[in-house]
């Protein structure tokens, strides 16, 4: 993953963070933890911090304030930054800054003054003074033909259909990632999609210690979860968690 996931409201009175660059906590009012929109969210950076392989940024919407989190990237305090695809984690706990978070949206795409940098390596570029647009990530097209289902395995379109039945049962799926974060909540994050399926029934998620790449044919092996929860709005009604992922 997707998500990577996927930013939010720092709690009020958390202590600030060596190399941090912001203005004090306190002069700061924080918005309520809401979902992500689906077009994402843009704004100006107030407050930027590392943290492991992570850049933690604190965004000033015009309309409230969130933080997100993005695989390292050159930022600074005053630039602007647009947040797409992101998954909200509600009541995170970052261990490497000790530090508790209303909300964080993690997120593999991350743009800073409109050059964007996703998970998938992808990087464009805007034209000169042109205004950040939420999500201007350009997004591979991956080629689902050919995709042969896997042996005594299920469709992605399948488990939608049969997920009542599935819940909480094995199955094996072979899909090709079109989506992939890296690292959120100690997981790995894609979705995959192998041509079966419409609108809500063709893409699925799946959760992974396996490294991949948006473009990778996968065979994914795990226990069907079903009208799973992480709260802030971020809720699948079918989801594959902590799957064997064999890339082919």
């Amino acid at each position: 993953m997707n998500y990577v996931t996927l930013i939010g409201c720092l709690v009020l009175g958390t202590p600030q963070v060596r190399g941090q660059t912001s203005a004090p906590a306190s002069a700061r009012p924080v918005a309520p933890p809401v979902a992500v929109p689906a077009d994402g969210f843009s704004g100006k950076v107030l407050e930027t911090t590392n943290a492991a392989s992570y850049t933690y940024v604190l965004v000033d919407t015009g309309t409230g304030q969130r933080w997100t989190a993005a695989p390292q990237v050159a930022v600074k305090l005053g630039d602007t930054v647009a947040v797409a695809d992101a998954m909200p984690m509600p009541n995170y706990h970052s261990k490497t800054l000790d530090r508790d978070f209303a909300v964080v949206y993690f997120t593999g795409n991350l743009t800073v003054n409109g050059v964007a940098s996703g998970a998938s390596g992808t990087s464009v570029s805007l034209p000169t003074n042109h205004p950040p647009i939420a999500g201007a990530v350009a997004r591979p097209t991956v080629e689902l033909t050919g995709i042969k289902k896997a042996a005594g395995g299920k469709r992605v379109a399948e488990i939608f259909a049969d997920q009542a039945k599935l819940k909480g049962k094995a199955v094996k799926v072979r899909g090709r990632v079109v989506k992939y974060n890296a690292g959120i909540m100690g997981k790995n994050w894609l979705h995959i999609q192998d041509g079966t399926g419409s609108a809500g029934s063709n893409d699925l998620t799946v959760t992974t210690a396996t490294s991949v790449k948006v473009g990778d044919t996968v065979l994914v092996s795990g226990t069907v979860v079903t009208d799973r929860d992480f709260g802030g709005g971020y809720k699948y009604s079918v989801i594959i968690e902590d799957a064997k992922v064999t890339v082919e």
